[in-house]
């Protein structure tokens, strides 16, 4: 073992700042200024001493909560990564006499951004930077999908059963510990015969850039085409629509027609109403425009450590589901600044 010499530390920084790791291009490239406006909210409420330990920074912790969503963190997990991987104190901009703020505090912190209902605002907010950076939402968009499974819930049928009508079962408000640990929200689906408990993304994403520009949490029991009018981008500069089949319908065609899109929705087969040879082709040739959405998907599986979903209840999935879907931009934002070296 070699001696620890007193500029260990920072020749270790510069070897991995020599590296160029992704989380030295996010932590360069993203103006993390641009959210405090919308984070200041947070400790808006008035201090009635100075005594005490200061509010932590809120960038600081918004930080933490991107590498949370980069990496599909738990709470204790990511307090461990923090303190343990240098990359991460980098990113953070603290060294080994700086303290990391715990996992109950990073838990805070995402419950205040759900409370007040700014990870939508975030989310919005770098949709805007994006499009003041010359990455306007161009050549249509793509409407997809994708199931987000939770921890299944070992509920009898006569508890499932309750659940789906929106009741609580009997007798599990006499134990609320056991109660604030099960999902009332997540519902069951099928999809290619395996079953899945959780909840749905549904997303729109821009044909030229690839970006999310708008999404939509539901429970797993949902169909797609149910949440098509959520994630519609209206602001797209191309009027061509693309999804699967599961989004097509006479309904939605007239609908679309009506707000003046070009459908280009894969068509379906029906009993005794195969598919044409034509139409086969037409769907093959949409197919190599609508697969662009399965980079997404493919870089939370992939990249982004998974689907796999911790939290308990709609409201929380659809902030962790948010949350993501802004890192994944984040991401994809890297991607493309970095292209242009």
């Amino acid at each position: 073992m070699g001696q620890k010499g007193f500029w260990d530390w920072e020749n270790r920084h510069a070897k991995l700042s020599n590296k160029k790791i992704l989380l030295d291009q996010i932590d360069e490239l993203i103006p993390w200024e641009e959210f405090r406006p919308i984070l200041k909210v947070i400790h808006q409420k008035p201090r009635l001493s100075n005594a005490g330990r200061k509010p932590l920074d809120t960038i600081l912790m918004f930080k933490l909560i991107v590498l949370q969503k980069l990496f599909n963190l738990g709470d204790d997990e990511l307090e461990y990564q923090a303190n343990d991987r240098l990359s991460f104190m980098k990113f953070l901009h603290l060294g080994l006499e700086d303290s990391i703020p715990d996992a109950k505090t990073v838990w805070l912190f995402r419950e205040q951004l759900t409370q007040h209902g700014l990870i939508e605002e975030l989310f919005n907010r770098f949709d805007d930077y994006l499009r003041d950076r010359g990455y306007e939402a161009e050549e249509g968009q793509i409407v997809d999908a994708t199931l987000v499974p939770v921890p299944k819930q070992r509920n009898s049928q006569e508890e499932n059963d309750k659940i789906r009508q929106g009741e609580t079962p009997e007798g599990w408000e006499k134990n609320p510990h056991r109660l604030s640990q099960k999902d009332l929200d997540a519902r069951w689906t099928k999809k290619n015969g395996q079953s899945y408990y959780g909840y749905k993304n549904h997303i729109s994403i821009d044909v030229k850039f690839g970006f999310v520009r708008s999404y939509h949490v539901t429970d797993a029991s949902v169909h797609d085409s149910k949440a098509l009018g959520k994630i519609i981008d209206g602001e797209n500069l191309d009027d061509r629509i693309w999804g699967d089949s599961a989004y097509r319908s006479e309904d939605i065609e007239w609908v679309l027609e009506q707000l003046e899109f070009d459908s280009k929705i894969h068509e379906r087969a029906y009993r005794n109403k195969p598919l044409s040879e034509e139409q086969k082709s037409n769907n093959r040739q949409k197919s190599k425009i609508r697969a662009k959405v399965e980079h997404v998907f493919g870089a939370w599986v992939m990249s982004m450590g998974g689907k796999l979903l911790r939290s308990i209840g709609k409201i929380r999935a659809n902030a962790n589901i948010g949350l993501k879907n802004l890192a994944y931009n984040i991401r994809r934002y890297i991607f493309w600044e970095t292209q242009k070296e």
